[in-house]
């Protein structure tokens, strides 16, 4: 029997109780940022293609896995796989620090998917900041341990609990979720962590400036004392720092980021100087051939109103926020994703955690609460080695 998630139809739930705000901000007053630091070439690399210290093929890893890396047309490592996966392997913890989309779920979920496969009693708990990265895990792991008979669950908003507590009684060897419904699930004893003895945290940053630390804490104390631990994170600041300090034990630092915004993304304003012209201004942007983009707007209402103009215009558009169901939200994606639409409306809290190769371009039709959100925003263009742009519409 082949590794396996619910796929049941998920509950109406408009809103997402782990999320601040329905705009997808934190709630706290917009930070000024300077246009100019929307302005930047982007620096694609001239030096050396990197050169890997290890193939795939290399690894002492199950032949399932081996087997099933192979029909994803993956044989050659990214660094952060490279210098992740050994270590991890080894039974090592790791700090991955790394800009997002590096591949940072195949360098956990490889060493995890083994040990799972290699004793029938180990445990392994994956956190994600948001539905739609728990989900990609979800995808990407299933796909791994393709006929392994390995069994899991995932546990995230906007789903009912009902499909959820069956597969927790099917004693899942691996959960993935989201902090919220993880600890929701710990409340009602429907989950126990105490015999699970991996654990990944990803996204770090993001969780905690979601406000997830103290579920996070609470989570982590259920663990059991003596287990491996993965750690990924795009920055570490004070309070990443203190959370990483109580988390892993004497672990192995990789560190692959590459600096404070992808170099692979030719960042530039577009001015304008009424709400007309900025429709119109974006409408002819959209028009160029060639162009995959994602698309921010602040709030739910604005989002919609948007994407309205948008598909009234003739573009072939969706759009994602909170306030959409979950299955409507993972149905938009997908057609995203299979480019049966060129372009999605989002607000930050919906598209974090997306991750679409050929994004071509990320548009913020309004600018973002802090620059942080900015440089998360932008990361979803210019992956696997493309050139990406981003493109900040600024009032005049």
């Amino acid at each position: 029997m082949s590794y396996t998630f619910s796929s049941r139809r998920p509950a109406r739930h408009n809103i997402n109780r782990n999320y601040r705000s329905s705009s997808g901000g934190r709630g706290s007053r917009k930070q000024y940022i300077n246009p100019s630091r929307f302005i930047q070439a982007a620096t694609l690399s001239t030096n050396a293609t990197y050169e890997p210290v290890h193939s795939f093929a290399d690894f002492d890893i199950n032949p399932i896995i081996k087997k099933n890396v192979q029909a994803m047309g993956i044989n050659v490592p990214t660094p952060i796989q490279d210098e992740t996966i050994p270590h991890g392997l080894a039974g090592k913890d790791v700090v991955g620090i790394a800009n997002t989309g590096t591949g940072k779920t195949i360098a956990f979920a490889i060493p995890l998917l083994n040990k799972l496969m290699q004793n029938g009693n180990n445990r392994a708990l994956i956190m994600a900041p948001t539905r739609e990265l728990a989900q990609q895990i979800e995808a990407e792991c299933r796909t791994i341990a393709k006929g392994s008979g390995l069994h899991g669950a995932i546990l995230i908003g906007g789903s009912p609990m009902g499909p959820q507590l069956g597969d927790l009684r099917a004693k899942p060897q691996i959960v993935i979720g989201t902090p919220g419904r993880i600890k929701d699930h710990l409340e009602r004893g429907s989950l126990t962590l105490s015999e699970f003895n991996v654990v990944v945290l990803d996204e770090v940053d993001r969780m905690l400036d979601m406000g997830f630390i103290h579920d996070i804490k609470i989570i982590l104390g259920n663990l059991a004392p003596q287990r491996q631990s993965f750690f990924f994170s795009a920055t570490i600041d004070a309070n990443v720092r203190t959370l990483m300090m109580s988390f892993v034990n004497d672990p192995v630092t990789v560190s692959v980021k590459t600096g404070e915004t992808s170099d692979n993304v030719d960042q530039n304003i577009v001015a304008f100087s009424s709400t007309n012209d900025k429709i119109d201004k974006l409408h002819d942007l959209l028009a160029t051939d060639g162009i995959k983009a994602l698309i921010f707007d602040e709030t739910q209402r604005s989002v919609e109103r948007l994407h309205r103009e948008l598909v009234s215009r003739g573009f072939k558009a969706e759009a994602i926020h909170g306030g959409k169901t979950q299955g409507h939200r993972q149905r938009a994606l997908s057609r995203f994703k299979a480019s049966e639409v060129q372009f999605l409306v989002a607000t930050d809290v919906a598209a974090r955690g997306i991750d679409v190769v050929d994004i071509t371009h990320v548009i913020n039709y309004s600018t973002p609460q802090s620059y942080e959100d900015y440089v998360h925003r932008i990361g979803r263009a210019g992956r696997a080695g493309r050139k990406g742009y981003a493109l900040t519409f600024v009032e005049k």
